[in-house]
C-alpha cells in the first residue's frame, strides 16, 4: 500500500472537521483550543485542571470512512513539549470505545511511528477485552492528553499519515 495523508497542516488548512472535547462533558474544568499557528502547523494546547473529576483534553478529526487493512502503522510528524499524550482512533465516530496508543513527546520535533496493530481498544481511561485495532474501518482520529496532574501543555501537529 501507498502512504495515505490523512490530514496535512498548512496556512490553508480546513479546520472544520476537528472538534476539541475536554472534560466538561464530564463536568470537568480543563480548557484547549486547537488552531493553525502562523506558520501553518496545527497547534493543540491548553491547561488541564483536576477539579471535579476533571483531567482531559482531547481533539478530534472525523473523516469520511476509509479502510487500511494493509497498513503497518500510523505516522504523525509533531512538537510536543516534553509530556506523554494518547493517539487514539474510532472504526466509527459514535463508537463508545477508542483505540488508543500512548506516546512520549521529546520537545523536538519527531516522526512517531505507531503500530496499526497496537492500537487497544479503551472506555473512559479502562481496556477493554476486545481485539486490536485491525484497520478495517476507521472513522475518527484524535489526540488526547490526560497524565493525572494538572498541566498547561503544548502539541504541534504536522502530518498525519498511514504507511
Amino acid at each position: 500500500m501507498n502512504d495515505l495523508i490523512l490530514f496535512e497542516f498548512n496556512s490553508n488548512s480546513d479546520l472544520s472537521n476537528w472538534q476539541v472535547v475536554n472534560d466538561g462533558v464530564m463536568g470537568g474544568k480543563s480548557k484547549s483550543q486547537f488552531y493553525l499557528n502562523d506558520k501553518g502547523e496545527g497547534l493543540f494546547e491548553g491547561k488541564i485542571s483536576l477539579e471535579n473529576n476533571g483531567g482531559f483534553c482531547s481533539v478530534r478529526f472525523v473523516c469520511d470512512p476509509i479502510s487500511i487493512p494493509d497498513s503497518t502503522f500510523f505516522s504523525i510528524r509533531l512538537k510536543g513539549d516534553g509530556k506523554q499524550y494518547q493517539f487514539r482512533v474510532k472504526s466509527k465516530k459514535n463508537d463508545a470505545q477508542s483505540y488508543v496508543y500512548p506516546f512520549q513527546t521529546s520537545g523536538e520535533w519527531e516522526t512517531i511511528k505507531i503500530p496499526v496493530e497496537a492500537l487497544y481498544p479503551a472506555f473512559r481511561g479502562q481496556k477493554l477485552t476486545m481485539p486490536n485495532y485491525n484497520g478495517a474501518r476507521l472513522e475518527e482520529i484524535a489526540f488526547l492528553i490526560g497524565n493525572n496532574e494538572a498541566e498547561s501543555f503544548k502539541l504541534l501537529i504536522g502530518t498525519i499519515e498511514v504507511q
